[in-house]
Formats: structure tokens, C-alpha cells, sequence
């Protein structure tokens, strides 16, 4: 498996566990196909990240940044159209949901790329 795959793989393993975390919390869903490209490879970087033993705080924070970058500022709201989006803090301001969020990611992405070695 190539290492853009084997990221992918990761990737998408633990968005799609993330997804139904989310749900759980009430969070909106985006299923991976439903993404933009832009979305995917933002998950695939966030998954190399993982693999590279990055916190879930400097997960959070290159999240973030990637965000500030295209335009995105916070707002209380996730609005794909303004751009606004609850999680634009630090990490050590978001709510204990969300920061499990980023401690779940990293942990199946680990998981899973055991699992494919």
C-alpha cells in the first residue's frame, strides 16, 4: 500500500468513526464522499499528522489554521456559506465533546494504521 493510500485508509477510518461521534453529540455529518476534495485532503493531513505523533491539541490547532487560512472565523454556528465555524478557538477553550473529537481521531488513525502494518 502506498503512503498516500495508507493515509487515506486512516483517514477515513476515523472520520467515519468521528462521524457517528459527531452525530452522537449533535454535530453536522459530512459523509466522505459527500466532501469536497479540499475537505478529504484536510482529513488526510490531520491523519499524517496522527502519524506523525502530533497532539490532539496540534491537531486542533493546524485544523484551525487551515480554516483561518480559507477565510473561516469563528461564529457560535458551523455555516459552510459565512464560513463561521463554534471550534475557531484554542483548544484549551473548546467544549470537553469536542476536544474528545480530536482525542478519537488521533487514536483510530494509530489504530488503525497498527492494524494495517
Amino acid at each position: 500500500m502506498t503512503a498516500v493510500n495508507f493515509s487515506a485508509v486512516c483517514a477515513r477510518a476515523a472520520h467515519e468513526v468521528n462521524s457517528v461521534y459527531s452525530a452522537a453529540i449533535g454535530d453536522p455529518v459530512f459523509a466522505w464522499d459527500e466532501m469536497t476534495d479540499a475537505m478529504r485532503a484536510g482529513v488526510i493531513n490531520g491523519a499524517d499528522m496522527a502519524l506523525d505523533g502530533k497532539t490532539p491539541a496540534e491537531l486542533h490547532d493546524a485544523w484551525s489554521a487551515s480554516r483561518v487560512a480559507e477565510g473561516w472565523v469563528y461564529g457560535p454556528a458551523k455555516d459552510l456559506a459565512a464560513k463561521t465555524h463554534p471550534c475557531l478557538v484554542p483548544y484549551d477553550e473548546l467544549p470537553e465533546a469536542q476536544r474528545r473529537k480530536d482525542a478519537l481521531f488521533q487514536s483510530v488513525v494509530r489504530a488503525v494504521a497498527e492494524a494495517l502494518l
